[in-house]
């Protein structure tokens, strides 16, 4: 499968071309378009226990849709994601991705994907309590809120939480305070992520929860 990420930083989608036979795993919702001659099945999410838990501990959907292309002719499927941002593309070899929690879009079968614990500190920092695990051989396309921004880690690096796209197992979080006490909670900026290890993170320029932040006043104010 050779996809074309288009729509710029701002509004990406996945331009991914089914050839005969091909199949794409995809988050409930995912798909903008397609040619006719596709089909699509749909299925729990790894099961029933299993998308219970990914459905309200790692924010993505009970369900995921398989589209498969059963033709002798190449086939064209448009998929999306919710928020307005970049979209990535991770080819995994024998490797393990975690991503931020509803980030996921779409997979080649050859992947596997499930929850890992990220402890009670990450909860309290706003980061959740679980983060998606994404393993084995194979594509995987997942969006940022806003504009992504890679970089390589070798040793420690802070990062202000929300704004974690995904990570490498060689990669280890912990959470912090920004400053003291004060400053923590009256400067805006709360928790930080201690990233310690080495290999290549991803960032996203923008937080929902910063967005969330700023638009509660308006509402309700």
């Amino acid at each position: 499968m050779i996809e074309t990420i288009k729509g710029g930083h701002g509004f990406s989608y996945i331009e991914a071309p089914l050839p005969p036979g091909g199949e794409v795993i995809t988050e409930s919702g995912a798909m903008a378009s397609m040619d006719d001659g596709i089909e699509m099945r749909t299925k729990l999410n790894g099961g029933f226990f299993s998308g219970l838990l990914m459905k309200f501990l790692g924010n993505e959907s009970l369900f995921i849709n398989r589209f498969s292309n059963p033709s002798n002719s190449q086939k064209t499927i448009i998929l999306t994601q919710n928020t307005p941002g970049q979209i990535c593309i991770a080819e995994l070899k024998d490797e393990t991705l975690f991503i931020q929690p509803g980030s996921f879009i779409a997979a080649t079968k050859t992947v596997k994907f499930g929850l890992r614990w990220a402890g009670f500190a990450s909860w309290i920092g706003g980061e959740g309590l679980f983060r998606i695990k994404i393993s084995g051989s194979g594509l995987v396309w997942y969006g940022a809120y806003g504009a992504v921004v890679e970089k390589e880690i070798n040793g420690e690096y802070l990062v202000d939480t929300g704004h974690l796209l995904s990570y490498p197992k060689t990669i280890d979080l912990k959470f912090q305070l920004s400053g003291g006490i004060f400053s923590s909670f009256f400067g805006g900026e709360g928790f930080l992520l201690r990233l310690e290890g080495k290999g290549k993170v991803l960032l996203q320029a923008r937080s929902l929860g910063g967005l969330a932040g700023w638009l509660n006043p308006r509402f309700w104010g």
